[in-house]
């Protein structure tokens, strides 16, 4: 929690299996909330994160307006 509150963390990735951990998990997903750190709380949601930023890493994002499109 410390390194949440001293912003050393910039992404969460929490996936809680057991009571315990679910307890852990809640004061988890506060305190991100409440630092404004982005959470992740399953597998298939990492897996999908971490592909976003290696595609962001070897090509960066470009927006365009919709009506370019058509």
């Amino acid at each position: 929690m410390d390194w949440i509150k001293n912003e050393k963390i910039q992404l969460i990735i929490n996936t809680p299996s057991g009571e315990e951990a679910q307890a852990d998990g809640r004061l988890i997903r506060r305190s991100a909330l409440a630092y404004k750190i982005p959470i992740i709380t399953t597998i298939a949601a990492a897996r999908a994160t971490a592909a976003a930023i290696r595609s962001l890493q070897s090509q960066p994002l470009s927006v365009k307006a919709l009506q370019d499109y058509f």
